[in-house]
């Protein structure tokens, strides 16, 4: 069955979406002084997944947005708007700064080329993609027209993973320089050749499917822009192959466009596009143009006469049981049109501009801001209260009569550090975690700067496997502390442990994926060099660099405790309900869980659905806030049961917050019944195979968080009272 698509409405309302003339929206600069775009890995788009009504845009795609005024700002306004780097319209008459990794190119006339100033324009074609299927293509698995000749692009490491693949295409323009219906190629299927027909019937599989071109010109996406409710206009950096109606006559996808694709059990491929390439005027004028967007219209024509096409006539279409021979012909049309209105450094913004739902990210972050302004009054309550009460209470305790009257956390002060059960596997989650932690802190920061620009395609994922390989020595160093403190002697197994157990576990899961994909023939498949990289990165670098942590780890002296650890353990008495492990640890995760579930919906519409995700200041505040919910939650059932004479805190406090990884698995099986309708049963087990991945990867990341606050709240409590 179908996935329904963001034309399915139009059945209902055809005048949603209506043949109109480009328009050219002015966006905001990328970073000048007038406004600050933060821009980030480059988009995967698709249709909207699930639209409000018909072929709206979806509005998990929203856009963050930040003023930085032109007066000296106030230092909490400065630091919450370096926060909320955004993409929001400003002035543009400044001057603009270059992201890294960024360099415009000057194009112009024929006659005017010359080393700075190209007159060539190439387009290249990304592997092709769809929310029904989790397997991408590259553009050579089609039977499309290929280049003769051309570069391929080299792809980073981010790039690989992801599963893109750049390739030059047989579409070449000249600046300036207008084309009329012009013949690419003619492919012809013969279909009672098996060749030949396996051909066709991948290519009407993918229509099915609802697979997406993704066409790239100066590095920029070529987007599809129509028209949407609302006096809206939804740019989307992606168009089918084609479309197909059912044999009860039913329009499925970009059929609805057209009134003369109604033949039943038909297919539809869009052989032709009319490309409007819009460039600004450098200030200078002697520099040439640089582009600043690059619109298309997919049409559909038979073409009857190849030999003089004239992009005229019935549609292409090809019949489900068509026989004999089937002739397909692909044809461009190109203009150009200069546009005072948008500079180079904003020219990403017009398809961020088509997606105005920034109120959505608003609620987001209230609804969390609330749990921890709720759960922050209940620790302070905690601290200034409670905690300075039984402290000025047992520190005034002389009698040892009063003393043995007492009951409460001060009870447990010989037992609070005793090594807990399992501390070798503990030590070894708190260096991944570490690990994970420090990781995601720094490839967000750097996300919100900027510097992991759209331009530059698979940064955000090869500064985040960087960052992981070169983080094996904090996580060395914490992992061989930890277990050094709990009283083990063990110090090669783990080492080993740290260095092997957590990343081998998800190259093991990431390695059977990638045994799916290459079955199946994906792009998304990695090569077999890259994966040998990635182990030489994995054991030359990330291993000995935890060797070199564990070593000045376990140098160390042990961390020394604030309290004495007896001899024999104290009896821990008959715990109530709400103080028992398991209820404690699976309240635990509720909270910090609440705080992103709004945020997690749109990253698993940016992973799953191909949707774009610019939202990364929106991002980085949400991190900042799942670090306090998880240390504040912990904290305060950590008291609970301390005050219980629970003093099995060690374990417990990484379990309750790494418990919302729980959450996380729960609500990405409801995202998978509720919001997509992937087909297959190699699609279902990659998408549940990288959930997996995310999930302990997101346990080990949430655990550490609690467990390091926990040992921070009760080092510091047993340390200003009084003891014996």
């Amino acid at each position: 069955m179908l996935r329904p698509g963001p034309f399915r409405s139009l059945l209902r309302n055809p005048r949603c979406l209506l043949p109109q003339p480009e328009l050219s929206v002015a966006g905001p600069a990328c970073l000048s002084s007038g406004g600050l775009v933060v821009v980030a890995e480059p988009p995967r788009p698709s249709f909207p997944l699930h639209p409000p009504r018909l072929c709206c845009p979806s509005p998990e795609t929203a856009v963050m947005s930040a003023r930085l005024p032109a007066s000296s700002p106030p230092r909490w306004q400065l630091l919450l708007s370096l926060l909320l780097l955004g993409a929001a319209p400003g002035p543009r008459r400044s001057a603009a700064f270059y992201l890294p990794g960024l360099a415009p190119v000057n194009f112009c006339e024929e006659e005017k080329k010359s080393d700075e100033c190209k007159a060539e324009i190439e387009l290249f074609v990304n592997r092709l993609d769809s929310v029904e299927s989790v397997l991408p293509y590259e553009y050579t698995a089609f039977d499309f027209c290929q280049a003769s000749e051309g570069k391929r692009p080299s792809e980073n490491l981010g790039q690989v993973l992801f599963g893109e693949r750049i390739e030059p295409s047989p579409y070449k323009f000249t600046f300036n320089k207008e084309e009329t219906c012009k013949l690419v190629c003619t492919k012809t299927y013969h279909t009672e050749k098996a060749e030949d027909k396996q051909k066709l019937e991948f290519l009407k599989k993918s229509m099915l499917l609802n697979y997406q071109h993704h066409w790239i010109v100066d590095n920029m996406p070529v987007t599809w822009c129509y028209d949407v409710e609302d006096g809206q206009r939804f740019c989307n950096p992606g168009f089918p192959i084609g479309c197909y109606i059912t044999d009860k006559g039913h329009a499925k996808d970009a059929c609805v466009i057209n009134s003369e694709f109604h033949e039943r059990d038909t297919f539809y491929i869009f052989n032709h596009v009319d490309i409007k390439i819009y460039y600004h005027v450098v200030e200078t004028g002697s520099m040439g143009a640089r582009l600043v967007a690059a619109k298309l219209e997919p049409k559909s024509f038979k073409h009857t006469h190849i030999d003089k096409t004239d992009c005229s006539g019935p549609p292409m279409d090809i019949s489900n049981k068509a026989s004999g021979e089937i002739r397909i012909a692909y044809t461009y049309s190109v203009s150009f049109q200069e546009d005072k209105n948008i500079r180079w450094a904003s020219r990403w913004d017009y398809i961020l501009e088509s997606m105005p739902h920034t109120h959505i990210q608003w609620f987001s972050i209230m609804n969390s801001l609330v749990i921890v302004l709720f759960l922050s009054g209940m620790v302070a309550m905690i601290m200034l209260r409670t905690l300075h009460k039984d402290i000025a209470r047992y520190n005034q305790m002389d009698s040892t009569e009063d003393a043995q009257e007492e009951f409460g956390w001060k009870l447990v002060h010989g037992d609070i550090f005793r090594p807990p059960r399992k501390g070798m596997l503990l030590s070894v989650f708190l260096g991944s975690g570490t690990q994970i932690l420090i990781m995601t802190f720094v490839t967000l920061f750097f996300a919100c700067l900027g510097f992991l620009s759209p331009a530059n395609r698979g940064a955000l994922m090869t500064c985040a496997v960087v960052l992981w390989v070169l983080l094996g020595t904090p996580a060395g160093y914490v992992a061989a502390r930890f277990y050094k403190s709990f009283g083990g002697e063990k110090w090669k197994t783990n080492v080993l442990l740290t260095s092997f157990l957590c990343p081998g576990i998800v190259f093991a899961d990431f390695f059977i994926m990638n045994l799916i994909l290459w079955g199946e023939g994906s792009s998304a498949s990695i090569p077999f060099g890259t994966l040998v990289a990635i182990l030489a990165l994995w054991f030359c670098i990330s291993v000995p660099l935890t060797f070199i942590g564990a070593y000045f780890g376990f140098k160390k002296n042990a961390i020394e405790h604030p309290v004495r650890t007896n001899q024999i353990p104290r009896q821990i008495p008959e715990q109530s309900f709400y103080t028992k492990p398991l209820p404690g640890i699976i309240m635990g995760g509720i909270l910090p869980f609440g705080c992103i579930f709004i945020q997690l919906f749109f990253i698993l519409n940016s992973i799953w659905s191909h949707q774009m995700y610019y939202m990364f200041g929106f991002l980085f505040l949400v991190f900042i806030i799942l670090v306090i919910t998880c240390s504040e939650a912990t904290i305060l059932l950590c008291y609970f049961h301390l005050c219980a004479e629970d003093y099995h805190w060690q374990w417990r406090s990484f379990l309750t917050s790494g418990f919302t990884a729980v959450y996380f698995l729960i609500y990405a099986i409801h995202y998978f019944f509720s919001k997509l309708q992937i087909t297959g049963t190699a699609s279902t087990i990659l998408y549940f195979g990288y959930t997996m991945i995310m999930v302990l990867i997101f346990f080990l990341f949430t655990g550490t968080i609690g467990f390091f606050a926990c040992f921070w709240f009760v080092t510091k409590i047993y340390s200003v009272v009084k003891v014996d």
